[in-house]
Order: C-alpha cells, then sequence, then structure tokens
C-alpha cells in the first residue's frame, strides 16, 4: 500500500478552502492533517487569490511550524508574482484553472519529492527572467548566478586539478597575492574554512 502524503491546506477564504479539500480528500495519495496537526505535515498547500505581505506570511509560518515544502494555487501569477513566491520558498505553483483532482495530487507528490513545480509556460518566463538577470545586472559586473565571478571560478577550478598558489598565479598570470587574495574572498564570503572546502562547494554546485 502506497504511503500517504500528509498534507495541510490553508485558504484565504473558507469557500476556497472547503473546494481544494473537497478534491484532496478522496484522493488515496492524501492524508488532509488539521492546522493543530501541521508539524507532520510533509507538504503545504496554500490557495490565494493574489501574492500579497499576507500570503507571504503564511507560506513562512507554514515554514516556521515544520512543513519546508510549500506548495500555491493562485489564478494568473504575473512574473513578480512567481519570483515573490519561489524567494519566499514556495516548491510548486498551479493555477486555480488547472486545479483538477488529478494535478493538485500531482503538485503535492512533487513538493513531497522535493521537486519544483511550475506550468511549463510560467517556467518559461522564469527562465527568460533568470536570463535577463544574468544579462543585463550580474555579466556587466563580471558575476554569474552563482555569486562568484568567472577568475574566482577559474581560480577554483585550478586549485581542484591540485595546482599550488605559485602555479595558478603563473596560468591565469595574476600575482601569487592576487590568488591568495581570491581564495581568501570565496572562503568568506561562502562561510567556508578553507580551499579545500570551496572545492567541494564547488563540485557540489556543478562549477567544476
Amino acid at each position: 500500500m502506497r504511503t500517504r502524503i500528509p498534507t495541510y491546506v490553508y485558504a484565504t477564504d473558507p469557500l476556497s478552502e472547503a473546494g481544494i479539500v473537497s478534491r484532496l480528500r478522496p484522493q488515496p495519495e492524501i492524508e488532509l492533517v488539521a492546522e493543530d496537526e501541521i508539524s507532520r505535515a510533509v507538504v503545504g498547500t496554500v490557495v490565494a487569490d493574489s501574492v500579497d505581505t499576507n500570503v507571504i506570511r503564511v507560506i513562512r509560518s507554514i515554514q516556521h511550524l515544520g512543513c519546508s515544502r510549500v506548495a500555491i494555487v493562485i489564478p494568473e501569477p504575473d512574473d513578480s508574482a512567481i519570483l515573490t513566491l519561489l524567494e519566499a520558498g514556495a516548491c510548486g505553483i498551479l493555477r486555480r484553472s488547472e486545479a483538477s483532482s488529478t494535478a493538485l495530487v500531482t503538485l503535492i507528490e512533487s513538493a513531497a519529492r522535493g521537486e519544483g513545480s511550475l506550468p511549463p509556460d510560467l517556467l518559461g518566463r522564469l527562465l527568460h527572467q533568470v536570463g535577463q538577470l544574468q544579462r543585463q545586472v550580474l555579466a556587466p559586473r563580471g558575476l554569474t548566478m552563482t555569486g562568484l565571478t568567472e577568475r574566482e571560478i577559474d581560480v577554483l577550478r585550478l586549485v581542484a586539478e591540485g595546482f599550488d598558489t605559485a602555479e595558478i598565479s603563473d596560468k591565469l598570470a595574476y600575482s601569487q597575492r592576487t590568488i591568495k587574495t581570491v581564495i581568501h574572498d570565496i572562503t568568506t564570503r561562502l562561510c567556508l574554512r578553507n580551499r579545500t572546502q570551496a572545492v567541494a562547494w564547488a563540485l557540489r554546485e556543478g562549477l567544476i
């Protein structure tokens, strides 16, 4: 028998909550939990009419109470709303007009697995925004989406290949002092203890 996913549902109005709950209650994959049981919920599902400070506060409150995975059901989110929800920690977004029982279960299952879930067109818009951010804001400052400069990534790559400071200095045509400063800046900014941890972080992030 499949394990049911404990799910908490919050809506900004009682009718919306009743509608979503009525669709989820018969589903064998879902176990609905009450507000006083929210700490054992795996997924929180927030149903809202718009994205405002109250919705963001609700998302963070649910996370604070122990349910870190929150999915959102809203009408038609604009680009700003998508980014605001993702920044607040939402891991999935579904349009209310598309919130069938099947779509709701898929949304909750994806969240329970720790996966992000967006309608394809919303994902395309998000990727377009990320590209604009890289081209218009980060690239002119010599930064990448990781917050590292190309020079910092080059230094980390050579550290990972086993080169010492003098060898990296020769290969990149920077002074040894500059190389040491770059490594110090990386470890300080990322709260890492040494260059070994910096390399491990870069590998984990897929930078090298």
